[in-house]
């Protein structure tokens, strides 16, 4: 496995002694900078050296130049390569073994967090380097940062053209950071230019029934869709407190919050999971957990949730991993006896690595709520697609996408008399600039669009919302 590099012929005017011999494969070392090499003057040698007035002067190519400096890295003799590369960093197209090599010299002297800004550059404008991704993973190691390391490590695993024993490394080390990781955090903060902030109508009325006959009814603003720009924030992180080689306790936070003009359409949330985790083998995690949701809109109480879920996770290679969830949970809510009752969610998801720098993702899912009214009790059926990872120019994008299909146990009489039946549509984009940190914050924008299709006018919706934000991730 080796990094590709495109080579120019062009050749670079250096004075060392010893110069040309190592460019010929020879011991000979390079001396530090500014050294150079005395002989009796006369025409070009065959080495390319050239000599005037006792002084030598020697020419190499890029090629050349790169290929002493990389022997000297490998040897560990940073100061003599340190001078090489200070010829090679104005040659043309070097810009990429320049870094590299860079990267590579900071991280064998134990500035790791140098190291892994020359790493990202490289991959900033060329994602698919394997042997760059590996080093930035190692960088990565050893700041600590075991998410990240563990990250870069799996898209480094969909090269085809990895050595076994390459690949069978990359397996123990993302073996070992699972046993290892203790915890991860990050929260972020952004502004949301929304379409329907309280995710209503756009009808002007609804009909109704009265007795034998149909009604239109005006709505007043409350119930219809209204736009604004909201403050968003949301805090999410995870903690893992080993019990044994194969058994750990974990524990998840997840909270979220919009926050509008008033507080009418103002939406905030958490939920909460403590459980057990248990490996079983070298690809396969089985974790039970208790959870606990709270959510407020406008101010009251939209629902209070306690339930479990049950998960497994297994690796099906070393770029493919499936999942299943069961999840069951009792809501209650302030807002009527229609919003209480019980919740049963099945779902599964398969990952895949590809162009070893993004993940698609596919997942199925089905939901049971029994609420204590049968008109606000449904089976819900869908999936979603989505694929994320990195692009050139150091930005972060990904595209997902769902359908679901939602039919309710019973009609709401005062508006219809079939039962309630919806299709609803959501897709996310979001781009990314881990490159750019200000502070350890990055900048990101994000789209989100849903719409719900449905024989109930009242709850036909549109919704376009387009958040910018700022994340730190630990």
């Amino acid at each position: 496995m080796r990094l590709q590099l495109q080579l120019p012929a062009i050749a670079l005017a250096v004075a060392s002694t010893g110069l040309a011999a190592a460019a010929h494969g020879e011991a000979a070392v390079p001396q530090a900078s500014g050294a150079q090499a005395r002989a009796e003057t006369g025409p070009a040698a065959s080495d390319g050296s050239t000599c005037q007035a006792g002084v030598c002067s020697y020419r190499l190519s890029s090629a050349q130049l790169l290929a002493v400096a990389t022997r000297l890295v490998n040897e560990k003799k940073f100061s003599e390569a340190s001078f090489m590369l200070s010829a090679l960093k104005n040659a043309p197209d070097m810009a990429v073994p320049y870094k590299f090599l860079e990267g590579m010299i900071a991280l064998e002297s134990g500035d790791a967090k140098t190291a892994a800004e020359h790493f990202r550059d490289i991959l900033k404008d060329r994602p698919g380097e394997t042997r760059v991704r590996l080093e930035l993973a190692k960088a990565l190691l050893a700041q600590g940062k075991l998410g990240a390391a563990d990250y870069h490590l799996r898209l480094a695993q969909d090269d085809k053209n990895l050595p076994e024993d390459i690949g069978r490394a990359i397996s123990n080390a993302r073996s070992i950071i699972r046993s290892k990781k203790r915890w991860k955090f990050g929260f972020d903060i952004g502004l949301a230019p929304d379409t329907n902030i309280n995710s209503a109508t756009n009808a002007q009325s609804v009909d109704i029934n009265f007795g034998p006959t149909r009604l239109p009814v005006t709505l007043d603003d409350a119930a219809r869709a209204r736009s604004g720009t909201g403050i968003t924030a949301s805090i999410f992180g995870s903690v893992r407190l080993p019990l044994s080689p194969h058994t750990a306790i974990v524990a998840d936070l997840d909270t979220n919050m919009v926050n509008y003009k008033g507080k009418d359409a103002d939406d905030y949330s958490g939920q909460i999971g403590v459980g057990l985790e248990r490996r079983l083998g070298q690809s396969s995690t089985l974790s039970l957990q208790g959870v606990s949701l709270y959510r407020w809109y406008g101010g009251r109480l939209a629902a209070r949730q306690f339930g479990a879920k049950l998960s497994f996770q297994h690796d099906l290679s070393a770029t493919q991993r499936i999942g299943l969830q069961i999840d069951g949970r009792h809501t209650d809510s302030a807002f009527g006896e229609g919003f209480k009752g019980w919740q049963l969610g099945l779902a599964a998801t398969y990952e895949h690595v590809v162009a070893k720098s993004a993940i698609v993702s596919a997942s199925i899912f089905a939901r049971r709520e029994a609420m204590d009214l049968a008109a606000f009790s449904n089976k819900t059926a869908g999936f979603n697609l989505g694929i994320g990872g990195e692009l050139p120019l150091g930005v972060n994008a990904g595209v997902y996408g769902g359908v679901s299909r939602a039919v309710y146990d019973a009609p709401q009489t005062f508006f219809s008399a079939d039962s309630r039946k919806d299709w609803r549509y959501q897709a996310r984009a979001y781009l990314g600039l881990r490159q750019i940190r200000v502070m350890g914050f990055s900048p990101s924008i994000e789209y989100n669009f849903s719409q719900v299709s449905t024989n109930y006018t009242l709850y036909q919706s549109t919704r376009h919302r387009v958040e910018f934000k700022i994340a730190r991730y630990f």
